[in-house]
């Protein structure tokens, strides 16, 4: 997909509608520019980006813990509330 806006004066674009509907943003609502990884610069839905952020970030933690099944997962909590 290849989509064309145009900046006004005031540095405002409107991001064309396909875009919104790949980004899953209506009006009013924000999204975020970013640098990447390869310096490009990319639009994205703040709460997508959120939820990717957040998944890498607990990458791996399960099997750093031991925690193998959900069971393992649910004794750990409630070992948790006791203390």
């Amino acid at each position: 997909m290849i989509a064309l806006a145009k900046i006004s004066a005031n540095g405002q674009i409107t991001v064309p509608a396909e875009v919104r509907g790949k980004l899953g943003v209506s009006s009013g609502q924000k999204v975020i520019f970013y640098t990447n990884d390869r310096g490009e610069i990319v639009m994205a839905n703040p709460a997508s980006e959120a939820l990717i952020i957040a998944q890498k970030a607990f990458s791996g933690a399960a099997e750093k813990m031991n925690l193998g099944a959900e069971q393992d997962a649910d004794n750990l909590i409630l070992s948790l509330r006791k203390d």
